[in-house]
């Protein structure tokens, strides 16, 4: 078992190249099988969670090689319709394979994934969407049973924006017969790419970006070759990095287009950023201001950010307010925040912040991804030395996050417990 020692109290500076999006890669590996042929996506980030979806798709039969910073997937011969538990388990967005087995296989058999460290996610939104396109579903000992021999397209419009629903529909949809329109769709920009990836293949979509996407299915379509666009939440967690210490740091990669409400809010912090041709500058003030934030689907303020926006709240000079509307537990990094001397009270789900002149370094304990980043985002910035512990959930997300801030000039490491 690994830890982050992190000595702080370093203004970062340099320049730092975002890594492909994870949350981008993770829809694009598993619409690879919706084609026969030899898929590739570059850019592809070295991270747990990619690891586990490339063992998917081995398990379901493609055949998958990483060369370089790209993974080949041929996914002409699948041997098997099941995710199994052992892998969905340990990675939610596994159940985005049950549109693009459904679509071609006619059914699917795909583990629950259960609920997670930062509160339920349910997938009622995607096996409804997936009834209307005509599949028939049934829940049989912990796992999703859908057939259908061809989907049918349909009006499909979902309670409230969903991500992971929006994408499993978005690909079931492509080779459904007939239109289909989904009302109420997720926003993403990940959203986006995946449409784009489709279209490549061969799929006709209007309207991505919105909340209004129409598909046209079509017959079959061809493989998929595409790069990874940068990933946003990395992008933002750096430009904090450089907000709480002071820093001077050009954010390669970073895209302005994707980030407005959180570059909305740390201008409003007092942080200056300035576009540049392949990136952001982000400089960090004397005195940071207090901002109040609340959390939703895009194009507000991501959930994903909400911990490490919190950690450089906890060095504002003032109160601020954070308000998490999008998951119901995703407040488990304020104890260890508390752990540095941060000030920070929580009431049902709104957390006031008492800035503090100094965070103190100590022995802290990540819960879950974006909790990791926001642990290290407060050592870097705490007096002192500050070690985070359970960081398997940080490889999750972050592709060698401790080298790249050493790079910044950060005091920071990864050693043996």
């Amino acid at each position: 078992m690994h830890k982050i020692v992190i000595k702080g109290g370093v203004p970062l500076k340099g320049e730092v190249r975002i890594s492909g999006a994870k949350n981008a890669v993770l829809p694009l590996l598993f619409a690879t099988l919706l084609s026969d042929g030899q898929s590739e996506i570059c850019n592809v980030p070295a991270l747990r969670d990619i690891d586990t979806a490339v063992a998917l798709l081995n398990t379901l039969g493609a055949t998958t090689e990483r060369v370089g910073d790209c993974c080949q997937v041929n996914a002409s011969a699948i041997q098997s319709i099941e995710a199994p538990y052992d892998l969905v388990r340990t990675m939610r967005a596994s159940v985005l394979v049950l549109g693009p087995l459904l679509a071609r296989c006619g059914h699917a058999r795909v583990s629950l994934p259960g609920g997670c460290a930062i509160g339920a996610r349910p997938i009622d939104q995607h096996l409804k969407g997936f009834e209307a396109l005509g599949a028939k579903i049934t829940l049989d000992h912990g796992y999703v049973e859908a057939h259908a021999e061809r989907l049918r397209g349909a009006h499909i419009i979902f309670d409230m924006p969903t991500v992971g629903g929006t994408e499993n529909l978005l690909m079931a949809t492509a080779l459904a017969e007939g239109e289909s329109i989904i009302e109420n769709a997720a926003r993403e920009p990940e959203i986006v790419q995946l449409a784009e990836a489709l279209i490549s293949m061969g799929a006709k979509i209007e309207g991505a970006g919105t909340a209004r996407i129409q598909i046209e299915g079509v017959s079959s379509l061809n493989p998929l070759k595409i790069s990874v666009m940068p990933d946003r939440i990395e992008a933002g967690t750096f430009m904090i990095a450089s907000a709480m210490t002071g820093g001077d740091i050009l954010v390669r990669g970073a895209q302005q287009r994707d980030q407005e409400a959180l570059l909305q809010k740390m201008a409003e912090a007092g942080v200056m950023i300035h576009p540049e041709r392949d990136g952001l500058r982000v400089v960090g003030p004397e005195k940071l201001m207090p901002v109040d934030i609340r959390t939703s689907t895009f194009p507000g303020f991501p959930t994903d950010m909400q911990a490490q926006f919190m950690a450089m709240m906890a060095i504002a000079d003032g109160t601020s307010r954070v308000s998490e509307n999008v998951f119901e537990n995703r407040f488990m990094h304020v104890c260890e925040l508390q752990r540095l001397g941060a000030d920070i009270s929580i009431d049902g789900h709104s957390a006031q912040i008492h800035g503090v002149k100094q965070l103190l370094g100590a022995p802290v304990m990540a819960t879950d991804l974006r909790a990791s980043a926001c642990l290290i985002l407060a050592g870097l910035a705490a007096d002192n030395t500050t070690e985070v512990s359970r960081i398997y959930h940080l490889d999750r997300g972050y592709e060698r996050i401790e080298e790249k801030l050493a790079g910044l000039g950060a005091c920071i490491e990864r050693v043996l417990e």
